[in-house]
């Protein structure tokens, strides 16, 4: 079953990584309640949320979880006590993600952003859960109020790196890029938001990366590999990969309540992408692409 392979990642990646946050973490002298729950099943069902097909997680815990799941849980808490739980598992969730996406890569590799809208533009004046920290900005089908989601994946659809801003980031911010790229190498590809100043493209190159896009109207042309012009005709791959976080999983919805909730909501469905079984990918031993490199 799928909840038993969350369930085996999440506890050796618990027991594993415990040690290692109480090197950089203070002692809390305070007198902590023990939770019935372990950290690694309250991950487990924050992630396993992703895969069961409810877009309410109230109704998914208390319906779904309380109901079909408790053989796997014997010892579930109240919802209430739940949501207060989801508060520890924020940081936990983004190691993990980080840990099953973000790897060294060298190859074929394409990056794009998504917006990740908290509510209706119109409402953006009267929302409370985050305001000063969302921001309003504008994608080719109008205006939106939120974050962006920034993902480069590999040509196999596996998501290699990931970062979460505000929406007014632009795509083609240098410190974002560099963030980004740290463990990207070979060749990446981007529309025209990601076209860079010279000064950034020379010292992505000086390491390994070359980034290419194609030019605005108003730009020189130059000269482009015929294999590299097929690439770029191939980027719409990872908007296959924004669907199936917006529509099989729910990484975008209007009803946060609170930043914790968000960004719990957020790591868990980039978390259950990394357990999907078959992802959008772009094959290398195409016979057009084989034939452009000869």
């Amino acid at each position: 079953m799928l909840i038993t392979t969350i369930f085996y990642h999440t506890d050796n990646f618990c027991k594993r990584s415990e040690k290692e946050l109480s090197r950089y973490f203070l002692p809390n002298r305070k007198r902590k309640r023990k939770t019935r729950l372990t950290l690694s099943e309250i991950l487990t069902i924050c992630i396993y949320f992703q895969c069961s097909g409810y877009k309410n997680f109230k109704t998914y815990y208390c319906q779904h979880v309380c109901k079909v799941l408790r053989t796997a849980f014997p010892t579930l808490v109240s919802y209430n006590r739940f949501v207060e739980l989801q508060r520890e598992a924020v940081i936990p969730l983004r190691l993990l993600s980080i840990y099953l996406n973000q790897k060294q890569y060298h190859g074929i590799a394409f990056i794009d952003s998504t917006p990740l809208r908290v509510c209706h533009i119109k409402r953006s004046y009267s929302h409370k859960t985050f305001k000063n920290i969302a921001a309003k900005s504008r994608t080719s089908v109008g205006y939106f109020f939120g974050f962006k989601l920034h993902v480069i994946i590999a040509n196999t659809g596996e998501i290699i790196s990931f970062t979460i801003t505000k929406a007014n980031v632009a795509d083609n911010n240098p410190h974002l890029i560099g963030s980004l790229t740290k463990t990207v190498t070979g060749k990446l590809f981007g529309d025209r938001g990601y076209i860079i100043n010279n000064k950034l493209r020379n010292n992505l190159f000086s390491r390994g990366l070359s980034v290419i896009t194609r030019i605005r109207s108003n730009m020189k042309n130059c000269l482009m590999h015929i294999y590299d012009k097929l690439m770029l005709k191939k980027r719409g791959v990872i908007e296959s990969v924004f669907a199936i976080l917006k529509e099989t999983f729910s990484i975008e919805h209007s009803r946060h309540r609170s930043n914790t909730g968000f960004l719990v909501n957020a790591y868990s469905a980039l978390i259950a992408y990394a357990f999907k079984s078959s992802k959008p990918k772009v094959n290398l031993q195409n016979k057009v692409l084989l034939d452009a490199i000869s």
